[in-house]
Parts: structure tokens; C-alpha cells; sequence
């Protein structure tokens, strides 16, 4: 990940731990994981996070395996309704699905990377359009509604929620853009009309 250094999302998806399977034994290296033992031994599983997973995969000292976020049954019902999948719920401690995603890619070999690309690309776009029609039909909500019962508050609040970290930066982005949009025609209109 060394485009992304720097970046937050990428620090946090890199904290997640995934399933190592380890190869050979790996001598005084037991406590890996939570384990118990002086040595990890062949075979042997331990939770590890990304950071230090690439050290180990790479040099050919174990396997790992899909995080459950991106396991077949998650692909499944991305493939079925991309929109329906609460993306929030896959990946905890604040990481976001698409940049773990990402970072899962770079460990994987070709084809498989391939495959998490496209499976990556083809769910961003099958929900973007919902994203974006949704923050602007609650922007327009937000200046008519006013802040009574639940209704109006809680509906963007429930959409945002199943959103990823990634989707909930373009729904805000999106929603600023929609009461800028409604404000600048609001004042060209009231103009023109003063004028006559």
C-alpha cells in the first residue's frame, strides 16, 4: 500500500486481522496471534493483522484466507442486489469495505486479485447511483422537513448507516451539492422575479 501511506482508511484496513495458515514451524514466534505456545507449528492458524501478513505471506511462510467481509456468500448477495448488502456491517473498527477490499487485492495473486477488482468495481457502481439520488432526496427533505417526529431525520440517518466509509463521503459530498444547487437556483429565481 504505498500509494497510501498516509492515508487513515488505509491504516485501519491494514489493523485488520485475517486468518493465516502457517506452512512451516516458525520458531519463539507463539505469541503471533494470541497463541499460547512457544513455536507456531505447521498447519497451525493464527489471526493476524494485515500489516504483518504481508511480511509472512510473502515470504512463503504461510497462507491466508478471505476475510468472511468478501467470503462467497457476501459476493453472492452483492451479485443478487449490490444495494441491499449493509457494507457497514462487514468491517469493523471504522475500516471501510472498498479499502479493505483493496488491500486484500494487493495479497492476492492475478487472478484472484483480478476477480476481487472486478467484484470491488461492479458493487461500487451498482450502489453509486443510490448513493448519490438518495443524499439528494434528502438534502431536498432536509430544508422542507424541519426537525419533528422521526421521519425525515432518521430515514438519511438509516440509509448512511449500511453505507461504507467511502459511500458516506460522496453521500455527504452529494447532499452539500444538492442544498448548494437548490440555494443558487433559489437565488437566481428570486432575482429574476425582482427584476420584473
Amino acid at each position: 500500500m504505498d500509494n497510501d501511506y498516509f492515508s487513515i482508511d488505509a491504516i485501519l484496513a491494514e489493523n485488520q486481522k485475517i486468518q493465516c495458515k502457517f506452512k512451516q514451524r516458525i520458531p519463539e514466534m507463539g505469541h503471533l496471534g494470541g497463541g499460547s505456545e512457544r513455536d507456531i507449528l505447521p498447519l497451525s492458524k493464527r489471526q493476524i493483522p494485515i500489516w504483518l501478513a504481508y511480511i509472512i505471506v510473502y515470504s512463503d511462510w504461510a497462507d491466508f484466507d478471505i476475510p468472511q467481509p468478501f467470503s462467497n456468500k457476501v459476493r453472492n448477495a452483492l451479485r443478487a442486489e449490490p444495494r441491499s448488502v449493509r457494507l457497514s456491517n462487514l468491517v469493523g473498527a471504522g475500516a471501510g469495505w472498498y479499502v479493505l477490499g483493496k488491500t486484500i487485492m494487493d495479497m492476492l495473486g492475478d487472478e484472484q486479485g483480478v476477480e476481487m477488482s472486478e467484484m470491488l468495481i461492479t458493487t461500487f457502481k451498482g450502489r453509486l447511483v443510490d448513493v448519490i439520488d438518495q443524499a439528494q432526496h434528502f438534502a431536498v427533505l432536509g430544508s422542507v422537513g424541519g426537525g419533528g417526529g422521526g421521519g425525515v431525520d432518521s430515514a438519511p440517518q438509516m440509509f448512511r448507516e449500511g453505507l461504507d466509509t467511502t459511500e458516506r463521503e460522496l453521500f455527504v459530498l452529494a447532499q452539500e451539492s444538492a442544498r448548494r444547487m437548490k440555494k443558487w437556483h433559489e437565488e437566481g429565481s428570486g432575482g429574476a422575479k425582482r427584476v420584473l
